[in-house]
């Protein structure tokens, strides 16, 4: 049994292939690089990251949190306030006293980094943005 392969078809499958590697490798190549530059840098860091949606179609965005100076994104004083008032765990950050919608639309924080020389990892999936925000603050605020 042969099959046989256009040169359209080959197109058309490598172009799926790279649209579907593509922010997965973009995601890997941020991730490997915010340590070296953080080093550089110095100070507490941390490598946020969120992802809308579930496994079967998601779209994750990050950055690189930075406090000292806080840069990284639009809310990065506010996250370095909040994350050293929790002397760096996340979990400790106090929540707001908001009520979100019961709405189904998952979202996964993910940070990866190190607070006054100990390392942090940290990972949760909260129901929706609004609780996300009223748990964590400022922290994963990636839209400023």
């Amino acid at each position: 049994m042969t099959y046989t392969i256009t040169a359209a078809g080959a197109s058309s499958v490598v172009r799926r292939v790279v649209r579907a590697a593509l922010p997965a490798a973009a995601v890997l190549l941020l991730a490997a690089a915010a340590p070296v530059s953080a080093q550089q840098a110095g100070g507490n860091w941390l490598f946020v990251s969120v992802t809308t949606g579930d496994g079967r179609s998601s779209d994750t965005r990050g950055t690189l949190l930075l406090c000292n100076p806080p840069q990284g994104h639009g809310r990065a004083a506010e996250a370095c306030a909040q994350l050293a008032a929790a002397g760096g765990d996340i979990e400790a950050v106090p929540p707001a006293d908001v009520a979100c919608p019961m709405i189904y639309a998952p979202v996964t924080a993910k940070a990866r980094g190190q607070w006054d020389g100990r390392p942090v990892e940290y990972q949760e999936t909260f129901s929706n943005g609004c609780v996300l925000a009223a748990r964590t603050g400022a922290v994963f605020a990636l839209d400023g």
